[in-house]
């Protein structure tokens, strides 16, 4: 500090005690007052240094320190604080200052330092030099200072001792926030090893969980148990009820308790809805009301839903972990499944096709045994069409199905717009068609069932049977429903195709002239001689069916006359007219 050296202190005893006139340090503006502690510029005249150090000491605040020794520097000799720096990251920062308008010039000196003492020019003031604060942790900071007058070596002396103990006030402060900050981080990491420590015991328990399903599925595609076996697999490993849904959402399984009776019938477009949204979401299970839903699907074809049943909401992701897990393994198991029926169904329909056809017996029985399928029992034909349904391998499965479920074993094929079954035994009345129904969702479909079949050989002609009844319904006024070929009477013995030419000739010979009078003056009379056979020509039946009086029906049956030039009182007359209007009623599409 050569440059702030002035007189000798013994040329200056008046002096010697305080460095400056107790009353210039009584009357400078800058020292603060805190508390009942004497004024800083008393303490440094009395070189009361303990009250100094504790002025600096108290405060924790590196910032505050810097201010309270600038506030203070005037109180040690002719001095005047333009500035303050503080060590930041290994930059220095302004703090408070006391000449702005300077600030700029000065800061770009300060921060070329390299940690000495150094003369600085500050615009204005003259004797301008830059104190280093140095701590035992290195340099803390600058003090900018300029000199209005050549100082005393006491002044001198004061304002040295200022500096080092703002640098050791900074070096405590500069410890204490370290101290505080090693803390701080002492506690964050003791924190992040706290929620470690958790986040290790979750997965401990997690991987634990997932390790006992992947056993627990293991174990049940080892054992071959399929979709019962996993269903009943995931209700003990969740708790909850499971469920299984075909793709049209029909049950197929249930495990646990709780089950609808009966299960309700599902809503095809809200059915179907609820999929396509299902699927949306890539295959992570979906919540949907009271059910926690996972989609059966191999190579992204749905096969079914698979569901717990969680109305209180109560499942958590380890119930979704077990549920997606045990949805893959249901979907091999599914897919394994529809594989076999695949093989299964086209070497059932190969075997079909050639009973169909004709083959030799002892084949037909053994190939037969091979699917569980008895061909020494009584055997029937029966084709099913179904309007608006392809008669593809899906078609022909549901009408296997269904089969089933009403009692007819069956050996099923298709052929191009219709699928044939071999079926043991008779078919029960309508049972089929209704089942069919239901599960195709409309009732436009058509059955004809062949005649009883002793003995494989004669398969194809009662394939040919069960197509006549097949085609006598569909051309007949209820063309849906079932047809027995037993129940056909005089048409056992109509033929098919070209033939139906043949008896719309019959038809119109007999018939014609009251067909066209009906369409042109819209009357009944070939109605009304409909209804009058099926009596067996009695007056009052005929008459109530019509619901018309009686000489309403004798007028009818005198323009029928007049109008055909028939007399019905003919034997021979009478038996072709009433062939006509069976023909005209059942297989031309006449009312009736």
């Amino acid at each position: 500090m050569a440059g702030f050296r002035g007189r000798s202190v013994c040329r200056r005893r008046p002096h010697r005690e305080g460095g400056l006139p107790p009353g210039r340090l009584g009357q400078h503006p800058t020292i603060s007052r805190r508390g009942s502690r004497p004024p800083l510029s008393t303490t440094l005249a009395s070189r009361n240094w303990p009250a100094v150090s504790r002025a600096f000491f108290d405060t924790r605040d590196e910032s505050e320190i810097l201010r309270l020794a600038m506030d203070h520097v005037s109180a040690v000799g002719p001095y005047r604080a333009e500035a303050g720096y503080l060590r930041v990251d290994g930059h220095m920062v302004p703090s408070p200052q006391v000449g702005p308008g300077h600030a700029s010039a000065l800061d770009r000196t300060v921060r070329e330092l390299t940690g000495r003492d150094v003369p600085v020019t500050v615009p204005g003031r003259p004797r301008g030099r830059a104190l280093a604060l140095h701590g035992p942790g290195g340099l803390h900071g600058y003090l900018v200072v300029t000199s209005g007058s050549r100082p005393t070596e006491a002044q001198h002396f004061l304002l040295a001792t200022l500096v080092r103990l703002t640098a050791a006030a900074l070096s405590v402060a500069v410890a204490h926030r370290l101290q505080r900050e090693d803390a701080l981080e002492l506690h964050r990491l003791r924190r992040e090893r706290a929620a470690f420590q958790q986040r290790l015991i979750s997965l401990v328990v997690e991987l634990g969980y997932e390790r006992a399903v992947h056993e627990a599925l293991a174990e049940v595609a080892a054992s071959g148990g399929g979709e019962e076996a996993i269903t009943s697999a995931l209700h003990e490993l969740t708790g909850f009820p499971v469920l299984v849904e075909d793709r049209f959402g029909r049950l197929r399984s249930w495990t646990g308790p709780g089950r609808p009776d009966p299960y309700p019938e599902p809503d095809p477009a809200r059915h179907e809805e609820m999929l396509q949204g299902v699927a949306r979401r890539g295959g992570a299970a979906v919540r949907i009301k009271d059910r926690l839903i996972s989609l059966v699907r191999p190579r992204g074809e749905v096969l079914g839903v698979l569901a717990v049943v969680d109305p209180k909401d109560d499942a958590d992701e380890y119930t979704v972990f077990a549920l997606e897990q045990a949805a893959t393994s249901l979907a091999v198991e599914l897919s394994h499944l529809r594989h076999l029926a695949e093989v299964e169904l086209r070497l059932c329909r190969e075997l079909v096709e050639d009973l169909l056809g004709g083959t030799d017996e002892a084949s037909a029985y053994a190939r037969s045994e091979a699917f569980g399928h008895d061909l020494h029992r009584i055997q029937y034909v029966v084709v099913v069409q179904w309007r608006n349904r392809a008669a593809d391998d899906a078609f022909a499965r549901t009408v296997g199905r269904a089969a089933s479920a009403v009692g007819m074993p069956s050996l099923v094929t298709r052929r191009s717009d219709h699928v044939v079954l071999v079926a043991e035994g008779s078919p029960r009345d309508h049972a089929l068609y209704e089942t069919l129904a239901r599960e195709t969702g409309t009732p436009d479909g058509t059955i004809g069932v062949s005649a009883r079949c002793d003995t494989p050989d004669g398969i194809p002609g009662h394939y040919q049977e069960a197509l006549r009844a097949l085609e006598v319904r569909r051309r007949s006024r209820r063309r849906y429903g079932t047809t027995f070929f037993d129940d056909l009477g005089l048409y056992r013995i109509l033929g098919s195709g070209n033939e139906y030419q043949e008896l719309e000739a019959f038809v119109r010979e007999w018939l014609g002239q009251l067909v066209d009078y009906d369409g042109r003056h819209r009357t009944e009379l070939v109605e009304t001689l409909s209804r009058y056979f099926d009596c067996g020509g009695n007056y009052a039946e005929t008459a109530e069916s019509l619901a018309i009086h009686r000489s309403t029906l004798r007028y009818r049956l005198q323009r029928i006359r007049e109008i055909s030039g028939h007399d019905l009182t003919n034997v021979e007359n009478r038996l072709n007219l009433q062939v006509a209007t069976r023909v005209w009623k059942i297989m031309l599409g006449g009312p009736g």
